[in-house]
């Protein structure tokens, strides 16, 4: 799908297969559904005199050949009230339509949805994700196409936005696109196939792809040299090697600090011997999500040429059941010289990270933020629609939420403080993995706060954002994204 941008066009003169019109509710009309209504003797209003289509938020309507009116298809779409909407009500109706170009023939679409919008750059950025999100499919292991999904696919190749944005937030949005579809593709592989040696051949295309781009990548005889004792006994259990992943996009001067990401990779969780239930197990092969969207993350900034430079860190591993896997009850000594009690394995996430965590501070970044699938309490605490937040400095939370905000991919702050981190009270080593008493997400941040002292930190909880039902959303690429651009600035 190829986008384009134009500050002016007149909607009754596109020759398009379909063009884009907002209407509010009671029959207001914006500016374009003005002008065609005009150039059409007002067929517009006498087809909202019949009472089908009342301007509701995210409802569609096509109309056909209208008179004087070159387009092939004018699609309407409500907006709700008119004082009401906003950049968020724009991606629900953006949404909306990606979902009504499906089983048609349109090839070429004109958009005038988000003509009244004060935010353009949000604009442009809604309209490539919604329509290009819509055309997303994952069909990697089907030896026969899907029928249904044939006929529903978008057949649209060229979307011209008429906005006063100029190309370059086009070239951003269709970067954060890139990055998200790299994110879903990645979540949505199998577990037999997106193993932590699968994760290192998609940081080397990145490195081979764009030049500002290095990667290093450590094996675990190398991490047992630094003393990675706690990220070991998570990846030990399994055949498969653990592996930390490090790429370096320099786009600035080499003085300037850079930003650190830290994924969590478990690419497989089966809670290790401290098993999972079998229900939905499958899914945890989103629990890799943290690892996927800073590989999004940096697919996006270097499409970008961002002026930035930028530490991405992939703590990478399965964590399976064995006869080399942890115990309840094992004690292990992190990088940092911390012991950990490992009280239940299925808490695997904070021990890989706590490593990297310590690992990327060789860097002196200016700010650390860390992505995971880290807790089911965050699911409980803020549904799927919000992803969790805890952090050591009050502006770096506010950037990110803002960030969030801008985007339409929200974070929302929980407290962190010393009464939670008493929770994790071990009686025979330093910390426990997992704390007595509730706030599960806010203890596990406080976990990760005991090796992120020497920096400016976030911790990023996505169990509820990063997978719906049984595919991945590319989260919170957007919202990393947004963040490093706004940082850039």
């Amino acid at each position: 799908m190829n986008f384009l941008t134009k500050e002016t066009a007149n909607p009754s003169q596109e020759c398009v297969d379909c063009i884009i019109i907002p209407v509010y509710e009671n029959g207001v009309f914006s500016v374009s559904a003005k002008q065609i209504d005009d150039k059409s003797s007002q067929e517009l209003t006498n087809f909202l005199k019949i009472g089908d289509f009342t301007g509701k938020l995210a409802t569609i309507e096509v109309l056909y050949n209208l008179s004087n009116i070159v387009a092939k298809r004018v699609m309407l779409v409500g907006c709700g009230k008119q004082d009401d909407f906003d950049i968020e009500r724009f991606q629900r109706c953006m949404t909306a339509v990606g979902k009504a170009l499906k089983d048609t023939t349109v090839v070429q679409v004109t958009s005038w949805l988000g003509e009244a919008l004060d935010d353009q750059i949000g604009v442009v950025r809604e309209t490539v994700l919604g329509l290009s999100g819509s055309a997303y499919s994952f069909e990697y292991y089907k030896s026969k196409k899907d029928n249904d999904a044939a006929e529903s696919s978008v057949s649209v190749e060229q979307v011209t936005i008429v906005t006063a944005a100029n190309d370059a937030y086009l070239s951003q949005s269709v970067g954060v696109a890139e990055g998200v579809e790299l994110a879903k593709n990645l979540a949505n592989h199998p577990a037999n196939v997106c193993t932590p040696a699968y994760l290192v051949d998609v940081a080397e295309d990145l490195s081979n792809s764009f030049d500002a781009v290095s990667l290093e990548v450590l094996e675990e005889a190398e991490m047992e040299e630094l003393g990675m004792g706690a990220f070991i006994s998570v990846s030990k259990g399994s055949k498969l090697g653990g592996k930390l992943i490090v790429l370096q996009y320099n786009g600035a001067d080499k003085e300037t600090p850079a930003v650190a990401l830290v994924g969590k990779g478990i690419t497989f969780d089966t809670g290790g011997i401290s098993l999972k239930p079998g229900a939905k197990m499958d899914e945890m092969k989103f629990d890799m999500g943290g690892a996927a969207s800073v590989l999004g993350t940096v697919r996006a900034v270097a499409s970008m040429h961002l002026p930035i430079n930028l530490v991405a860190v992939v703590a990478a591993a399965e964590n399976m059941p064995s006869g080399h896997a942890s115990k309840p009850g094992d004690i292990v000594t992190s990088m940092s010289g911390k012991t950990i009690e490992v009280l239940n394995t299925d808490a695997e996430g904070r021990l890989v990270l706590c490593d990297a965590l310590t690992y990327v501070a060789k860097y002196n970044p200016a700010v650390v933020i860390d992505i995971a699938t880290l807790t089911g309490a965050c699911i409980v605490a803020l549904g799927h629609h919000i992803s969790g937040l805890v952090s050591n400095d009050d502006s770096l939370a506010a950037d990110i939420m803002q960030a969030g905000d801008m985007c339409c991919d929200e974070a929302w702050r929980l407290p962190m403080n010393a009464k939670y981190t008493k929770q994790l009270k071990s009686e025979f080593a330093d910390l426990g993995n997992i704390a007595a008493g509730g706030g599960g997400t806010i203890t596990a941040g406080c976990f990760l706060s005991e090796f992120t002292k020497d920096y400016t930190w976030a911790h990023l909880d996505i169990a509820g954002t990063a997978w719906k039902g049984k595919a991945a959303t590319g989260r919170p690429v957007p919202l990393l994204t947004q963040y490093l651009i706004n940082y850039s600035c």
